[in-house]
């Protein structure tokens, strides 16, 4: 076997592992109610519950960048494996609260550890392609979202209970594990990718900015996917059908990011991308009924490209940054929606105040106050509009790579 077909190999393997991530995502969000109803979780437990994934995404992507270069990424795809196994197995058996926060932060660090080490290795696999490549890679988190949530939907309306549907997301995991026996990964000058190197790097001008827009795009797509259904629930447009339009969009177009990359430049597809999310969100805040769909097609289209080719420009602007940088920038996206979530929250509860002391009905109230969540929502695209022109007249001024490491 040639190397690119080994190299074809770990690619369909790393995939597969962002499947199970995606996966994870969607079918948690689906059986939150159950759980809370088995376990008599309040609305707050089911909230910690939720943010150990989103905690033990960051904590991996930090550990899994500084130790990359040391140990390789199949080790580091190896022990996603372990936690994907670990997590999901413990959470099936979970009696309570502590087995569900426990075996929850087991799942977010398995997923932080498939981005810390599939990244990397991509950029490494593909280095004249690597925008193009990280796209179709990051195909499969949409793909994997729009798979878990019909195969809950269906499950559900099955009657099946959740540690069915949880136990479903074992398949792939056994799959991808059990390639991890046969792969050959490829193996990298070590001299060339030195975790001290890259550590010099981290505090260059470009590789902060380009961190201050991730925190950005992150909160833009994935802040508003997770309140969907609280923001445009009582808008007339189902926020499930909405959420599987945005998501399958997202993974048709990361498929075919190869020729609008190379025709725009990763800088190019950024800014293009910001005003297309702010078009839609700014539509979504305005609109109801049918039009909310047309919204969503204008959003999805404008968060398509936005995370892996972020890390993407990491990868070519900043290319000494090495592995560190590419899953520091992965882990601040995700701490900063950690973060942002109940602040969005806060956003709901306010403007549902406000709304209901105008005398306005449950679901007049409802549709006002996911209109203001959106206006607030705005601002992260319209602030990336400004950051994204200005990279792209900087970077095609300043052709060589080497004034931006």
């Amino acid at each position: 076997m040639n190397n690119n077909n080994y190299n074809r190999t770990v690619f369909q393997l790393c995939c597969l592992a962002l499947v199970v991530t995606s996966m994870t995502f969607a079918i948690r969000a689906g059986i939150l109610g159950q759980l809370g109803e088995q376990f008599g979780l309040t609305g707050a437990e089911l909230g910690w519950v939720n943010a150990m994934a989103f905690l033990g995404f960051p904590v991996a992507t930090i550990l899994g960048g500084a130790i990359y270069n040391a140990i390789g990424a199949k080790k580091l795809v190896g022990l996603a494996f372990v936690c994907h196994f670990l997590g999901l197995g413990l959470t099936i058996t979970a009696d309570g609260f502590w087995g569900l926060l426990i075996s929850t932060f087991l799942i977010g660090f398995a997923n932080g550890s498939v981005e810390a080490g599939c990244n990397p290795l991509i950029a490494q696999m593909y280095p004249k392609n690597t925008t193009t490549m990280l796209n179709r890679f990051h195909v499969w988190f949409p793909g994997g979202i729009v798979i878990g949530a019909l195969a809950s939907n269906s499950m559900t309306a099955y009657g099946l209970n959740w540690q069915w549907q949880v136990a479903l997301i074992l398949v792939p995991t056994l799959i991808y594990g059990t390639m991890m026996l046969k792969a050959q990964f490829p193996k990298f000058d070590r001299a060339e990718h030195s975790t001290t190197s890259n550590l010099k790097h981290l505090l260059s001008p470009m590789y902060l900015f380009l961190v201050c827009c991730m925190t950005l795009t992150a909160t833009t797509e994935l802040g508003t996917q997770q309140w969907i259904e609280r923001i445009l629930g009582a808008s007339g447009a189902s926020p499930m059908m909405i959420l599987a339009l945005i998501t399958g969009l997202m993974a048709l177009g990361r498929f075919f990011a190869g020729p609008i990359i190379h025709r725009f430049n990763p800088t190019g597809v950024l800014l293009g991308s910001a005003v297309l999310a702010t078009s839609g969100i700014f539509l979504m805040s305005q609109a109801q009924g049918p039009i909310i769909y047309v919204a969503a097609i204008l959003f999805a289209l404008g968060v398509t490209y936005f995370w892996p080719t972020m890390l993407g420009c990491v990868a070519e602007y900043t290319p000494k940054t090495g592995a560190l940088g590419m899953s520091l920038m992965g882990g601040a996206g995700m701490f900063a929606v950690s973060m942002w979530n109940p602040i969005i929250g806060g956003w709901i509860d306010s403007a549902k105040l406000a709304a209901q002391s105008a005398n306005l009905t449950q679901q007049q109230s409802d549709f006002v106050a996911g209109q203001a969540v959106l206006e607030n929502i705005l601002i992260f695209p319209l602030i990336l509009i400004i950051a994204f022109g200005g990279l792209y007249f900087y970077i095609n001024k300043n052709k060589r790579i080497e004034k931006y490491a």
